[in-house]
């Protein structure tokens, strides 16, 4: 499944995310930090059904190039009011006639449950190091373990193919 309502972990709680000020931008980065690709797009009004339990996040505000929503301009924790009827979701497939089999994302913070996350890919790519989520050393997961790209022959196409595999334009 590529859609559905967003579901957050928080100091030992699920919750949803309220959807004031929520867009593609938003969407952008939960689809990237779930590994997902395709178009992404934002729904509001508790498009995929309300969530229950509290609500844990407000007023969530990405530029659309960070790595996480935890990255992104919010509301503290917890500080919210909204109703379920304003629960945010994503799309982040632009292919809408494929079979949904479950239809909830669940966003797990890095530290919280490696175990929960999908697997990373060997090629995948991260920049670390920077003073923003858009810049930073370029790191490769290769065989279980994050390197560093050696910088001889490294040219502005490098660069572009790294920001596009980051999803960044």
């Amino acid at each position: 499944s590529f859609e559905g309502r967003v579901e957050v972990y928080h100091d030992g709680k699920w919750g949803t995310i309220c959807d004031d000020q929520w867009d593609d931008r938003d969407a952008e980065v939960v689809c990237r930090q779930l590994g997902l690709s395709g178009t992404p797009k934002a729904l509001s009004w508790a498009h995929y059904g309300q969530g229950s339990g509290p609500i844990l996040l407000d007023e969530v505000q990405c530029s659309g190039n960070e790595l996480s929503l935890d990255q992104c301009k919010k509301s503290d924790w917890g500080q919210q009011n909204c109703d379920h009827i304003e629960d945010a979701g994503v799309s982040c497939d632009p292919f809408t006639d494929l079979a949904m089999v479950h239809r909830r994302f669940l966003f797990f913070p890095a530290d919280c449950c490696p175990f929960l996350l999908p697997p990373l890919a060997e090629g995948t790519v991260r920049l670390a190091g920077g003073r923003s989520p858009s810049e930073g050393r370029v790191e490769v997961y290769y065989n279980g373990d994050w390197g560093t790209v050696c910088d001889d022959g490294w040219t502005d196409l490098g660069a572009q193919v790294v920001c596009r595999q980051l999803g960044f334009r």
